[in-house]
């Protein structure tokens, strides 16, 4: 099922006109590129898209010139102060993506290299969301070539970057996060091309010079001598070509909207018919010379941001509330408490997309997880990387009344945490005189592709003195546990990977 909205109607000869539709669905997955010159009628067209999609799906706005901080007042958008901290702006980001509402980013009282550098850090936010919150939104960036500029200009290289790298990013590997790109620029020569090249469609409005109707030609497939079309287009007239609008070059023309930019053109106001001699006298009037110049009236500062400070002692404030309205989580028997823990780990590792995923991203579901539970205390990191070693290590399946196997832990507590899955790997295999684990099952339980990263782990636990590897026969590999004076079986470092039956067991699961 197409979910559709009217752009306005498609402009024909002699014939009754037609709506001119939009597929919002399919405009995620392929991105929009607006072009005209100012006075095209571009901001009305980005306002007339964000109108009739609005409650369909997340809007996020970048405004340079605060066009568009009306759809607050009637469709409930936040709007954004961009004078803020780098991380208030990459912490507000990440709130956005998780919350789903839509939000702009209005940036009219920062200078040029203030709004790059804001731009580049809001947008970076939005995109490095975590997995669970890349949630479908449309993205609209006005005035793209001051966030993806083709040269350099009169701003440090250092904004350069991060706003450019930001549109990038948006453009190019969005689209797997849900974030849809919609770009809208005076010049597309002065639009980085990867940038403006990943839109497959697109929305040509009046254009005049020969560079920029040439490379809008060429993107909706017109010839050399059919561009000069665009400098006939009027006011709120676009070409419009891609997936999501036509096939074939379509001349549409953009329908009223409700909510009215601030960048709207202005309407002619005739000066005065006649002027007084009283008021040529006031205006020609001589200047004391002790008179002090007039300072011209300005707008009333608009309150500075809480800072993060102020919000999170806000928070904490709210916390405290919180704990004198709910009761505390009852006590629980620590061995009850441990079961829980292990389970947990338990289920993280067997979960095939966390085999090669870094540590933190662990811990946090662990934190998610023993909040849901409603553990007593929070979750320690310490505790965790004890609990996954164990577990990544097959220490779980052990009985814990076996007196060898208690002699192999208390050898583990000699043993570095971050080393400790690798030394349990080695010492159940050499407890059960098993095989020399291979480097492929070494790499899979230290989370890491490389046979020759497992390897360099091997020589760093043999250099501090917790194992003795020998090669053998045919190049078998024996490790040995010097404190408990146990050893493995020869075993073939470049055999594959073969997973415990438990941990088949726990991945079927």
């Amino acid at each position: 099922m197409k979910i559709e909205i009217v752009l306005g109607d498609v402009v024909t000869k002699g014939a009754q006109a037609e709506p001119a539709v939009m597929d919002i669905e399919e405009l995620l997955a392929t991105r929009l590129l607006v072009q005209g010159n100012s006075g095209s009628g571009k901001s009305h067209l980005l306002m007339r898209i964000l109108e009739q999609s609005a409650g369909t799906v997340q809007q996020i706005v970048v405004d340079p010139e605060g066009d568009f901080v009306s759809l607050s007042q009637r469709y409930g958008h936040v709007v954004i102060d961009a004078r803020r901290s780098d991380v208030e702006l990459e912490t507000i980001g990440l709130r956005i993506r998780q919350s789903r509402v839509s939000a702009v980013l209005d940036l009219q009282n920062l200078e040029v290299e203030g709004q790059m550098r804001a731009t580049g850090i809001f947008l970076n936010a939005l995109f490095d969301a975590d997995r669970e919150h890349w949630h479908p939104a449309l993205v609209v960036v006005d005035e793209a070539q001051l966030f993806a500029p083709v040269e350099k200009g009169e701003f440090s290289e250092e904004s350069r970057r991060i706003s450019l790298g930001a549109m990038t990013n948006l453009m190019c590997r969005g689209r797997k996060r849900g974030l849809a790109g919609i770009i809208a620029t005076q010049r597309l020569a002065k639009v980085a091309k990867n940038v403006a090249a990943e839109a497959s469609n697109f929305l040509m409005g009046r254009t005049f010079l020969d560079i920029d109707m040439a490379r809008a030609g060429d993107l909706l497939g017109m010839d050399r001598r059919s561009t000069d079309m665009f400098r006939d287009l009027g006011r709120g007239h676009f070409m419009a070509l891609g997936p999501a609008l036509y096939r074939r070059p379509t001349h549409v023309t953009v329908a009223s909207v409700t909510a009215s930019a601030l960048g709207s053109a202005p309407r002619l106001t005739p000066p005065p018919s006649e002027v007084t001699l009283e008021e040529r006298e006031a205006l020609l009037a001589p200047v004391p010379m002790a008179a002090a110049r007039p300072v011209a009236e300005r707008r009333a500062a608009v309150p500075a941001p809480p800072s993060v400070n102020d919000m999170l002692a806000r928070i904490a404030e709210r916390r405290e509330a919180d704990d004198a309205e709910h009761p505390p989580i009852p006590a629980m028997p620590a061995e009850e408490r441990e079961a829980i823990l292990r389970a947990i780990v338990q289920e993280i590792i067997a979960n095939p997309d966390n085999a090669f995923a870094d540590e933190q991203k662990l811990f946090n579901e662990f934190s998610y997880a023993h909040r849901f539970k409603r553990l007593p205390g929070h979750a320690d990191r310490d505790e965790f990387r004890r609990l996954l070693a164990f577990a990544k290590a097959g220490a779980d399946t052990m009985d814990a009344s076996d007196e060898r196997w208690q002699q192999a832990l208390a050898a583990a507590e000699d043993v570095p945490v971050e080393d400790r899955t690798l030394f349990l790997l080695f010492a159940r295999a050499a407890m059960s005189r098993a095989e020399c684990p291979p480097d492929a099952t070494v790499a899979r339980i230290c989370g890491t592709r490389s046979a020759g990263r497992a390897r360099g782990m091997i020589s760093f636990l043999e250099r501090k003195g917790h194992i003795a590897v020998r090669a053998g026969f045919r190049n078998l590999r024996t490790v040995a546990i010097p404190a408990l004076g146990w050893e493995t079986a020869p075993g073939d470092p470049n055999a594959p990977d073969v997973p415990s039956e438990e941990s088949r067991m726990a991945a079927a699961e």
